[in-house]
């Protein structure tokens, strides 16, 4: 078996950590922890004298008067050491949500803000879903974690009190606890940690049963349900997925009776050796009835409470481990600068510059780019053709700087990228990638990716330029109507043609310098392409731009096209000029164009 790798932070430092973040979020949950502790063993002190104080009053023969009394101290001390009791546990899970969420805010902040490589690594996805799944509920570790102090806290509390009240008892009859208290533990540590270590099996069940269950409902898969005869395939693999996880669940109870019965014996010869030795003080010592009902009660809680201490000493062992797993994700090394960076200085323009620039994706066999020179100037507009997997894409991230080369050099302005504020250089560019992110807001929302300041006029003017007027005002609330129906059912939803319009229209919002389009047009229809196309000039006015296209029609009205071929430039120049040079560009131009001639054959 695979040795696992050692833990960053061990369980003190993670107690610490845990700590000083509810201390800066919400006091409470350390004043509670502390105070439901101190009730508890209070609780349990009052719960073990009650019984034995009456019956002494009763030996006495205390007038009735003196035993309602002591009844009555009792009962109003129960009576409001439960009442307090209960107010904190009513309290308390609200802090410790506000805990859990301030920890969860700090692990979408860390997804939203990371250096896009680290969203391709294998080693980060991992993590962050295991980050993820330790602040899932109430639970989960990152909030459970303060019920386990508690419970610390109270054993360690109670065991200290009934180590005075035993002082009495005979140290063999200690010994005894100790040791049957030790073998039980360890006997139910083995059955916990029999499943704790078997826990991503089981998630991954629980992963593949949720997985099923949601594109089976998916509205995307309705139609291949219904067309395909679908259902009794997803069917047979949830009954598959249901049979592994019953097995699972036999297994694991298999070992759990196993551990209840070797618990229930040790349990038997615990208070067997507590009877005796008991009774056997009462003859030579003569305990009277009253303390030998204590000393008995005693011994029993007095078990609890070092079991407790134990199972509550191993439960915060495992939480350990998934906090520290937050916190390594939080921690993970960020190749870019963010704040540390330079300030990207103010131009007129910028002219971008990949120097030998090679690019491998983590875990591929070879180059996606390699060794890749090019040169955009300020103003131009740039089209950069070839066909799928030629790399088109991948240079756009190394121009935008979501990604940094595996060998050479990314300049703006004659300057390294590398040593600039990241979010500042990321601020130059407008961009319509291939793959983008529709949330369910408003139309204005959307385009102007935020709430507050939205200019109303530029996005009609934007809207304009992306040719979707038509579409906003024929909406109901026009660009106040929501977009996507997931949390508003009466949201609009828009064909791929125009969500690719509506992105377009957020590019131009932002009103960067470099204007990035990556197969902008590729969901429209040919009339509506060629209406992009009409505009661009206007568009792209006073802007750097790069149009990224399979479609070499879609070139001509730019200043300069680059054919990419296997991660490389093969050739480079205007429409006209590599036409004429009847290059690789020539010949899919010419493929490409034959579907449009009317009359040919193929």
């Amino acid at each position: 078996m695979k040795k696992k790798d050692k833990p960053k932070y061990n369980v003190l430092q993670n107690v610490r950590w845990m700590c000083k973040l509810a201390w800066e979020s919400r006091k409470r949950v350390l004043l509670f922890c502390v105070l439901a502790a101190s009730l508890q063993v209070l609780l349990n002190l009052l719960e073990l004298y009650i019984a034995p104080e009456v019956l002494s009053r009763v030996q006495e023969r205390a007038p009735i008067g003196v035993l309602l009394g002591t009844i009555g101290v009792f009962t109003a001390a129960l009576f409001l050491a439960q009442g307090f009791s209960q107010y904190i546990e009513e309290n308390t899970m609200f802090p410790r949500v506000d805990v859990r969420s301030a920890i969860i805010a700090r692990l979408s902040l860390k997804c939203n803000t990371t250096s896009y490589p680290n969203t391709l690594e294998e080693d980060f996805i991992k993590l962050r879903d295991k980050a993820h799944n330790a602040c899932e509920g109430n639970s989960k570790a990152t909030e459970h974690i303060w019920e386990t102090l508690t419970k610390l806290l109270t054993n360690i509390g109670g065991l200290i009190v009934y180590l005075g009240i035993l002082s009495r008892v005979n140290g063999w009859l200690l010994a005894v606890i100790a040791a049957t208290c030790a073998a039980g533990f360890f006997v139910s540590r083995y059955a916990v940690n029999w499943r704790y270590t078997r826990r991503d099996e089981e998630e991954e069940y629980f992963q593949k049963k949720t997985y099923l269950r949601r594109k089976s409902e998916s509205v995307e898969l309705a139609k291949d349900i219904r067309i395909f005869g679908l259902q009794s395939w997803l069917n047979e693999l949830v009954t598959q997925i249901h049979d592994l996880y019953l097995d699972f669940t036999l297994r694991c109870e298999r070992v759990e009776v196993l551990t209840d019965l070797v618990s229930a014996v040790l349990t038997a010869a615990r208070n067997g050796i507590a009877y005796v030795i008991l009774i056997r003080m009462t003859l030579r010592e003569g305990l009277s009835v009253s303390e030998f009902l204590l000393y008995f009660t005693a011994v029993t809680t007095f078990t609890s409470w070092i079991m407790g201490i134990l199972g509550e000493l191993s439960t915060l062992n495992r939480e350990s481990l998934d906090i520290s797993l937050v916190r390594e994700f939080l921690d993970y090394p960020e190749p870019f600068r963010f704040e540390g960076g330079e300030a990207v200085p103010q131009a007129e323009g910028y002219e971008l510059q990949l120097e030998n620039v090679s690019y491998r994706y983590p875990g591929a066999q070879a180059d996606t780019l390699h060794n890749l020179s090019l040169t955009v100037h300020p103003g131009e507009k740039l089209a950069v053709v070839g066909l799928n997997g030629a790399g088109k894409t991948t240079l756009v991230k190394l121009l935008c700087g979501l990604l940094d080369p595996t060998e050479g050099t990314v300049l703006l302005n004659g300057q390294d990228i590398r040593t600039f504020d990241r979010r500042s250089f990321y601020a130059l560019f407008s961009a319509v990638f291939q793959e983008f992110s529709i949330l369910d807001v408003t139309v204005a929302e959307e385009i102007a990716q935020t709430t507050v300041g939205i200019d109303y006029e530029k996005i009609a003017d934007c809207v304009e330029k992306a040719g979707l007027t038509s579409v906003i005002d024929k909406l109901p609330k026009g660009l106040d109507t929501h977009v996507g129906r997931e949390v508003y059912l009466d949201g609009t939803l828009f064909s791929g043609g125009e969500t690719q319009r509506l992105m377009l229209a957020r590019a131009l919002y932002k009103d960067g310098p470099i204007l990035l389009l990556d197969e902008p047009t590729a969901a429209l229809d040919p009339l509506a392409e060629n209406d992009i196309y009409q505009k661009y000039s206007d568009m792209t006015r006073g802007k750097t731009s790069l149009f990224i296209s399979h479609r070499l029609a879609s070139t001509r009205f730019c200043d300069r096209i680059v054919l990419l071929s296997d991660g490389a430039i093969r050739e480079e120049g205007t429409h006209e000029s590599l036409l004429a040079l009847g290059g690789e560009y020539a010949r899919l131009f010419a493929v490409q164009s034959r579907y449009y001639q009317e009359g040919k054959e193929f």
